[in-house]
Order: C-alpha cells, then sequence, then structure tokens
C-alpha cells in the first residue's frame, strides 16, 4: 500500500482573491469554507478523486524564506502559448528566477506572488 496525496495546502493573506485565481487556472471549485477563512478548492467531482485539493489557508504574514515546493501546470485543451496568454489574463505574472530563456516552461507568479511554472505539453489536450 502507498500513500496519494490528497491535499496541498498553501498558506496565503487572501484566500478568497488566490481561489478565483486558481478555480478558474485549474476549473476547480470551492468545495470548503471554514471559519477562520480557510478555503479548499478542488475538482467538480468533489473530494477524494484522482486529483489533490488546494487548502488555502490565510496567514497574516509570508512565511519567511523561499518555498521549496512550487506547482507544475499543463494545459488540458489548448496550446502552451494560448494557455500562457489566459493565465495572464487571468491575473499571473511571469517571475525571474533565473530562468536562461531556453527552458520549455514558463515561470509564473499567482497573484499573492506564489511561483508556478506552465508546462511544454506532457499532457494530450482533451
Amino acid at each position: 500500500m502507498a500513500c496519494r496525496i490528497s491535499e496541498l495546502v498553501l498558506g496565503c493573506r487572501d484566500p478568497e482573491v488566490l481561489a478565483r485565481f486558481w478555480c478558474e487556472v485549474l476549473d476547480f471549485v470551492v468545495l470548503d469554507r471554514e471559519e477562520d477563512g480557510t478555503l479548499e478548492i478542488g475538482p467538480r467531482e468533489g473530494f477524494g478523486g484522482p486529483q489533490p485539493t488546494i487548502i488555502l489557508s490565510r496567514r497574516d504574514e509570508p512565511e519567511q524564506g523561499k518555498s521549496r515546493l512550487h506547482i507544475d501546470v499543463n494545459a488540458t485543451d489548448r496550446d502552451q502559448d494560448a494557455e500562457l496568454e489566459r493565465l495572464l489574463k487571468l491575473g499571473a505574472r511571469p517571475a525571474d528566477i533565473g530562468q536562461t530563456g531556453e527552458e520549455q516552461w514558463h515561470v509564473l507568479a499567482d497573484p499573492e506572488g506564489n511561483e508556478f511554472c506552465l508546462l511544454k505539453a506532457r499532457l494530450n489536450p482533451l
């Protein structure tokens, strides 16, 4: 028996803003709201499916240091250039982490500055 990733937890100043962003990026919905402002977003099918949910946990101050974990995304219904354009319109912005310009992925930041990568198609578009 092995484990699988069921949830990713992201500390943030404004869970509502990040929930809107990541729900649009991933075609997720809000699955749960806690009294403290924490939100859990995930696939429309709900909890327990093959994709992990994302918990957006309210933090007044960002954690010190660079996060060692980031999210990689892959477009499922368009090419990388079209998806990059869509993500930028949603509020993502380019992030410079020392890329050479030869990478096959784009490094972006979400509205709170969390880095993520848009990969060149590794999944077959639907």
